[in-house]
């Protein structure tokens, strides 16, 4: 039998998975390859052309259940990732998506603030290569320790490579040490009007960050355990862009919050596309309070988080005040 050439497997490895629909094992059974192979293929194939997923997002958006999240919410679209037995790995199919929906929300010259995580780092990560020159790419806020993964610059610097974009980073921590030295650093003419252009942006990508233990405060650094467990205790149910906000979705008014170089909560409501992405179940009430504060006019989520904000959004009795902007 001759050997197979491994252009023609990769090719048939994202036929069968993207347009007939079969699972990775499926498709690894039918090559007769390993599933490992099969994730390893259907990478390079996006990652050279070969696949363009932006045609599949329409497949999210008709979903009658994302429908009626946008009508709860106010938001403008959502995209819902499966769960059923049928679709493949959320957690592998979120980022993929996700990528793909912010590849189709940009536009010809215009500035894209990307905030940092986990969440933002995979679809950095799986994000498509293409040719956007004339496009922007900002950090919206400070940066983290070297050690740190996920951190902003990283966030920000992948997402420029891919779109063949000019990559603007912040050369300043996210937390200061105190909050004179913030304010200061705040007044320097660079930081100020970097600053001062977010809300130029025409489209924001972020996920909201938990106030768990392990949240990415904790790890690295910026807050101890125990000072965070007491932010809660005062109010703070998540994280944007670094800074803490309350269960309305409003900046908390403490001492972490007046010590981080980052976007004013009001500019990045002012972005015309707010892409939010939740993937982990972990991160419920802090989507709750992001889009009671309006941090989401185009929404990533997956099933089981639909449902739930639906059911919660019914219970509270809660209007669309989510989508609007301030």
């Amino acid at each position: 039998m001759p050997i197979r050439n491994t252009d023609q497997i990769m090719h048939k490895a994202a036929w069968l998975y993207y347009s007939h629909g079969l699972r990775q094992d499926e498709v690894a059974q039918k090559l007769g390859i390993s599933r490992a192979s099969v994730a390893t293929y259907l990478r390079r194939a996006r990652e050279t052309g070969i696949v363009n997923i932006t045609t599949s997002t329409e497949l999210f958006t008709d979903d009658v259940l994302a429908r009626e999240l946008e009508d709860a919410t106010g938001v403008t679209a959502a995209w819902i990732v499966p769960e059923d037995r049928q679709a493949m790995d959320p957690t592998a199919e979120m980022p993929v998506l996700a990528a793909s929906v912010f590849l189709e929300l940009i536009n010809k010259g215009d500035r894209v603030g990307v905030a940092w995580g986990r969440t933002v780092y995979h679809i950095a990560d799986v994000m498509p290569f293409a040719d956007l020159r004339g496009v922007t790419v900002v950090q919206l806020c400070g940066n983290l320790g070297a050690p740190y993964s996920y951190r902003p610059d990283q966030c920000t610097t992948e997402i420029a490579r891919r779109l063949n974009a000019e990559g603007i980073n912040f050369y300043a921590p996210l937390v200061l040490s105190s909050e004179r030295l913030a304010e200061e650093l705040r007044g320097e003419p660079v930081i100020r009007e970097q600053l001062s252009t977010i809300a130029d942006c025409h489209l924001a990508l972020y996920s909201v960050g938990g106030i768990e233990d392990d949240s990415h405060l904790v790890k690295c650094g910026a807050l101890s355990a125990s000072e965070m467990h007491r932010m809660g205790e005062e109010g703070a149910v998540g994280v944007i862009a670094g800074q803490l906000i309350d269960g309305d979705g409003q900046w908390v008014n403490c001492a972490h919050n007046r010590r981080c170089i980052s976007a004013d909560l009001s500019s990045i409501r002012a972005i015309e596309k707010r892409m939010l992405v939740v993937q982990e179940e972990s991160k419920f009430e802090p989507l709750m309070a992001a889009l009671k504060g309006g941090f989401a006019s185009h929404l990533v989520v997956t099933t089981s988080m639909a449902r739930r904000v639906m059911e919660r959004w019914s219970r509270d009795g809660l209007g669309k005040a989510g989508a609007t902007t301030t």
